[in-house]
């Protein structure tokens, strides 16, 4: 498992979003693109997440930048999610784990002594170019979306 380092090409993709639309990376050449994965809808720290981008996104546009959310979950699940906390920000579904595995987010991870597959909180700031401004791995969601938004303003 690789995954896409500062000044590297990001690997686009292809992949349903909430509603069922299909969404790809390339469809926002000349954006930036704030791509964050995350392990599952609905659960504390990932809806602590997707709200604080979604509190973010009139700031993340005026810096011509799209917020977009990657899970394993389906577009059914997006789409609840999405209703239930009134969320602005695009949900991408990647059932498959393709797009995980390109980015290098889907990990073996570790609780109460039990290893398991899953994904690694991380984000990737995309350029406008379609390179890989900045990553953040292994994300702790307190302070996160503001450091993004720093970034983006800083690119």
């Amino acid at each position: 498992m690789t995954q896409p380092a500062i000044g590297d090409t990001a690997p686009d993709f292809s992949l349903p979003r909430d509603g069922g639309e299909m969404v790809n990376l390339s469809d926002f050449k000349g954006k930036k693109v704030v791509l964050y994965f995350y392990p599952k809808d609905d659960t504390p720290g990932c809806t602590k997440e997707a709200i604080g981008f979604t509190d973010m996104v009139d700031a993340f546009a005026v810096e011509d930048t799209v917020v977009l959310g990657v899970s394993k979950d389906s577009v059914k699940k997006h789409d609840r999610f999405v209703a239930k906390h009134e969320l602005k920000i695009a949900l991408l579904s990647d059932e498959e784990g393709d797009v995980c595995e390109r980015y290098g987010t889907w990990v073996e991870k570790s609780m109460y002594g039990k290893t398991y597959m899953g994904i690694e909180r991380a984000t990737y700031l995309i350029g406008a170019d379609g390179k890989i401004a900045q990553a953040w791995r292994k994300v702790k969601v307190p302070g996160h979306v503001e450091a993004v938004l720093e970034a983006v303003r800083a690119a």
